[in-house]
């Protein structure tokens, strides 16, 4: 019987290993970006065309390399940053495998032109799938200069699972932000379909945060700076009021390499307390400088997974570094004038109205009285005390903050499951609980309801409706505001403006981080934070970036109903609540909201009476 084991062409042996080192247009900007950091270039610069599809071009001042480097760089292994085994564990270059190049040769057609600074002539070297087309000698300034034309080319299937350019395209201005921000002395040019995203000069780090994330972002951040013999942290977290919806904004490096790591990440959440609420994501750009030999960075092809000998040390380092960098903001704002406000603290009151304080989140050893005195509220003042509270009658002066809705004549209530009997109509007052439900008695049992998610339903439904029958009229301002944002969330914008200028913002952009409001539709105040609508949207698209049911012109809908909704801590009086109950109970799809949540439970007499039978 013949043997059937043999070894693998290295043509389809590349093709195999792109499959896991390049996945898409950003692995390869990843993977150039990498090596021309590792060649100590000054400037970099990177050329996009079709989201990479096209063309991807890396053009550096580095060292360059000879003609043989040049050769063997392009071979499977073949790398200038190990040797042996024990260099693993003293690594300071970005890359270490030797497989990137080879892999990228492989599933496109690379040109490579390459000088050192004692060279007369530089190389140029041709080649696609694997094989060398042509190398020879060539004019070429000091550095390299790396085309990759028509990627997967030869690998129609990876080619076709490709998405479209606007994702492709923000793909990889992540793996440039990313290495950007780690190597802020580095100047850094990103120019796409001839159009520049980014052009970032040397700077501080917090320049370079600025110059990417935009120019709002200097005042949302604080400074972390802790040192110790095993582990030092450095770089920048957000301000609690300045907490996201989605997961974005965070960056971790480990000796100027981005990483990936829940297990920090939850270090980072946890150092926040119960400034932010559960579902908020902190701004982060941190650095971990670590003695090489106490990680492991071959994890992972993609080198974003690395082990620490010690994470729990880490992670304490960590927890306890942003901790006392927010405390001590807190406690002693920093005098910066321009760029860094003192964190102010919603402390609600009985009233519901707002107070703001500047200093700890704990109180005065005094006491409840000196705190209570200086004009604020204990938490424990404006939760009840006992449960006859929930029954108490409001005063006139707790519904000075409320809303409005218009009142619609009464419908049978629905559930889940279905219509409700005509006889369970609302015949007694509806409570509000906490500030954040209100219940009403129908025949069958309770209906609780969510209030914020029952509102952004009925107002969802009314704004779809209106948008369909009559286009949205606008107002011009008299004097236009202008919005900055990060190039990233500024692609997502491009891909609804259509709809947001549909609802009646006569908004433009004029580069790639700008924009421009010229006018707001005419049933909308002049004054509203046109900067807090666009933050709401970009957090419903990343949200619901994938899921294929979804309609940008809804998710704008939805950014705006978040903002103009009823919010938790809102003081309803009985009027309010019971057309809240009419609007909602006549919406098509009364049941969630628009972001998913349930709108309202019920709660049926023989589930109540189960709770309080006796345990057996």
């Amino acid at each position: 019987m013949p043997d059937k084991i043999q070894l693998l062409p290295d043509a389809i042996a590349n093709q195999i290993a792109a499959g896991e080192v390049i996945q898409r247009p950003a692995s390869a900007v990843k993977e150039l970006m990498e090596n021309s950091i590792d060649a100590e270039s000054k400037k970099i610069h990177l050329l996009i065309k079709d989201a990479g599809k096209t063309l991807i071009q890396v053009i550096d001042d580095g060292c360059g390399m000879s003609e043989t480097d040049a050769r063997m760089s392009f071979e499977r292994h073949a790398t200038s940053k190990i040797k042996n085994i024990d260099d693993l564990f003293t690594l300071s270059t970005m890359g270490f495998r030797g497989e990137a190049l080879a892999s990228i040769a492989a599933i496109a057609q690379v040109e490579l032109k390459t000088r050192r600074e004692e060279d007369d002539l530089g190389i140029c070297l041709r080649i696609e799938g694997s094989r060398v087309i042509s190398q020879l000698p060539c004019q070429c300034a000091k550095g390299s200069s790396l085309s990759i034309k028509n990627l997967f080319y030869n690998v129609p299937a990876r080619r076709q699972f490709l998405k479209t350019n606007s994702v492709e395209l923000r793909h990889i201005v992540d793996e440039f932000t990313r290495i950007a921000l780690s190597h802020p002395s580095i100047y850094f040019i990103l120019t796409s379909q001839e159009d520049e995203l980014f052009h970032l000069r040397p700077s501080t780090l917090k320049q370079r945060i600025s110059g990417i994330l935009g120019d709002n972002m200097q005042e949302k951040i604080i400074p972390v700076e802790e040192s110790t013999d095993y582990i030092s942290v450095s770089g920048f977290v957000g301000k609690p009021e300045s907490v996201r919806k989605t997961r974005g904004d965070q960056y971790f490096f480990v000796n100027s390499r981005y990483i990936k790591s829940p297990y920090l990440n939850h270090a980072i959440t946890t150092s926040y307390n119960d400034l932010i609420s559960r579902d908020g994501f902190p701004i982060y750009v941190l650095f971990i400088n670590i003695n090489p030999a106490k990680i492991d960075v071959n994890v992972h092809p993609t080198k974003q997974e690395i082990k620490f000998d010690d994470e729990r040390t880490v992670y304490n380092l960590l927890l306890a570094s942003v901790r006392r960098a927010i405390g001590i903001h807190c406690i002693s704002p920093m005098i910066d004038f321009d760029l860094e406000p003192g964190i102010q603290f919603p402390i609600f009151n009985a009233s519901g109205s707002q107070n703001y304080y500047n200093g700890p989140t704990a109180l005065p050893a005094t006491g409840d009285d000196t705190f209570a005195q200086a004009g604020f509220t204990h938490k424990k003042d404006y939760l009840p005390r006992n449960w006859q509270e929930l029954y108490e009658t409001q005063t006139p002066e707790d519904e000075q903050d409320t809303f409005t809705l218009e009142s619609r004549s009464n419908i049978p209530v629905m559930q889940q499951g279905g219509q409700l009997s005509l006889d369970d109509k609302i015949d007694h007052k509806p409570l509000q609980v906490h500030r954040r439900y209100f219940i009403f008695q129908i025949k069958s049992g309770l209906v609780m309801v969510d209030q914020q998610a029952a509102h952004e339903r009925i107002l969802f439904e009314q704004l779809k409706e209106k948008n369909s029958d009559v286009p949205t009229t606008t107002q011009k301002l008299v004097f236009p505001q202008s919005i900055s944002v990060s190039v990233n969330d500024a692609l997502l914008l491009q891909e609804v403006l259509p709809s947001i200028q549909d609802m009646g913002y006569d908004l433009e952009q004029l580069g790639p981080q700008d924009f421009v409001l010229y006018g707001v539709p005419a049933n909308r105040q002049a004054s509203e934070d046109i900067q807090e609508i666009l933050q709401t949207i970009l957090e419903e698209l990343k949200i619901h970036s994938g899921k294929l049911f979804t309609e940008k012109a809804d998710t704008t809908l939805r950014a705006m109903v978040r903002l103009l909704s009823v919010k938790p801590g809102h003081k309803l009086s009985e009027e309010e609540m019971k057309n809240m109950i009419d609007e909602l109970f006549a919406c098509k799809t009364p049941y969630i909201s628009p972001s998913g949540r349930l709108t309202f439970i019920t709660l049926s007499l023989d589930e109540l009476d189960r709770q309080f039978q006796p345990k057996k």
